[in-house]
């Protein structure tokens, strides 16, 4: 009798944790979808490289690179200096101001060539972003 209702106990026991590993791992699969499956949600991107180069005076020279899963009519851009899904026409027409490529309060000026933008700082500093032909669209 007692050697049964310690199998039972044991039973019992094995079920629940066999329960709360089945609940835990639905519960992370809802949390991170993007991770598991190793796919952003639409309309998002994420930073993959980011190379800084600081060895010239005064200046810093920083590429990045971006994965992005846009909607459709929307590419790869950047908004507030972060990575971001734009629509396609800015790219197109290299009218880069209309994405909000700077932060807040900062002042954007397309390059004459239209190759880039600069955004320039309330106390004057200047960051200029140049493109490069990957972002340009036929």
């Amino acid at each position: 009798m007692q050697l049964l209702k310690a199998l039972w106990a044991l039973a019992g026991a094995a079920i629940c944790c066999f329960l709360i590993f089945v609940i835990h791992s639905q519960f992370l699969k809802e949390e991170r979808p993007s991770e598991v499956c190793g796919q952003l949600a639409a309309g998002t991107c994420e930073i993959v490289t980011l190379d800084r180069d600081s060895s010239q005076p005064r200046r810093t020279i920083a590429r990045q690179t971006a994965r992005c899963a846009c909607k459709k009519g929307q590419i790869a851009g950047t908004t507030r200096a972060r990575p971001a899904c734009v629509d396609a026409r800015i790219i197109k027409t290299k009218q880069w101001c209309e994405m909000l490529p700077c932060l807040e309060g900062e002042g954007c000026d397309l390059l004459i060539n239209k190759s880039g933008w600069t955004c320039t700082q309330p106390g004057g500093r200047i960051k200029t972003t140049t493109t490069e032909d990957q972002m340009e669209m036929s």
